[in-house]
């Protein structure tokens, strides 16, 4: 994958971690879900089948179904989990931080489901990358007080939930193309988070500007520059390549976090940081070294 994708990629899938944090100082975490996804869901099933129907041929319903579970995984059962351990109280750069641990999930899972193996040297960039995880997560930890302790483990089962979605779409033989599969994820999230929201009673949006700044920033960045890169890298580059960077998710989204609203930011952030960084560097150069020529 080259340089440009990855930093665009990162850079918009750490804001969706910021957006939450924006979208939660004016309204519940399900109220901005249910707005983020409504009017976006409108849009592309309005713009997808009545300029591009004929993307929509050849979709089978066992392929529709597979993508509504997809969505549902990827997105509603991902962000939900996002947004309610920040309600909680646990920072932005916690959050992105517990989920940097997908990358040993799926580098575990991707030989014996997807058939592709990670190297020596990628599975040491994998290690790596769970330290500075590990020193992040440290970091945070000691300067954030007043969270219960089982809101930490929120995050875990978004990671989960984002781990299975993108399994169960690598296992698809089907080629879905990329603006049908995100209609339904999309439409399939509205849904879902709308149907929440009105059954808990947090449906009508709030008059703040920043609400709606938080959505647009949610929509544009998050959903279409994150999200639909997610996948658009995948097709590149690989599951392995991929999910590594994942590992620079939480010191990027800290650093923000630490700028925009100041949360904490110290030498052990910044160390988290190198380390993910070289973690993504071990990891790259074992790919490499995995598809040049030379003797088997």
């Amino acid at each position: 994958m080259n340089f440009p994708l990855s930093v665009a990629f990162v850079l918009c899938w750490s804001s969706g971690f910021i957006g939450a944090k924006l979208g939660a100082e004016s309204a519940d975490g399900v109220t901005v879900l249910m707005w983020r996804f409504l009017p976006l869901a409108v849009l592309l099933v309005g713009v997808t089948t009545t300029r591009y129907g004929s993307a929509w041929r050849g979709l089978t319903p066992r392929d529709a179904a597979r993508q509504i579970a997809v969505g549902a995984l990827s997105q509603s059962g991902y962000l939900l989990t996002v947004y309610y351990a920040i309600q909680l109280g646990v920072s932005s750069g916690t959050v992105a931080l517990i989920d940097g641990t997908q990358p040993l999930v799926v580098g575990a899972l991707a030989g014996p489901l997807l058939r592709q193996y990670a190297s020596r040297r990628q599975w040491l960039g994998l290690c790596l990358g769970v330290a500075g995880v590990g020193v992040v997560t440290s970091a945070d930890a000691m300067a954030t007080s007043g969270v219960v302790w089982w809101a930490y483990a929120v995050p875990f089962l978004g990671m989960a939930s984002l781990v299975a979605a993108t399994f169960l779409e690598r296992r698809s033989c089907a080629q879905v193309p990329p603006l049908v599969s995100m209609t339904i994820h999309c439409t399939t999230s509205a849904v879902v988070f709308t149907a929440f929201a009105v059954g808990v009673g947090a449906a009508s949006p709030p008059a703040a500007p920043s609400f709606w700044i938080a959505t647009l920033w949610l929509v544009v960045l998050a959903t279409f520059g994150g999200y639909g890169l997610y996948w658009l890298a995948l097709e590149r580059a690989g599951v392995t390549q991929v999910n590594t960077l994942m590992f620079l998710m939480a010191p990027v989204t800290a650093l923000w976090g630490a700028l925009m609203f100041g949360e904490p930011f110290g030498p052990q952030t910044a160390v988290g940081l190198a380390v993910g960084f070289a973690a993504v560097l071990v990891v790259r150069r074992g790919s490499a070294a995995a598809t040049s020529p030379g003797p088997s």
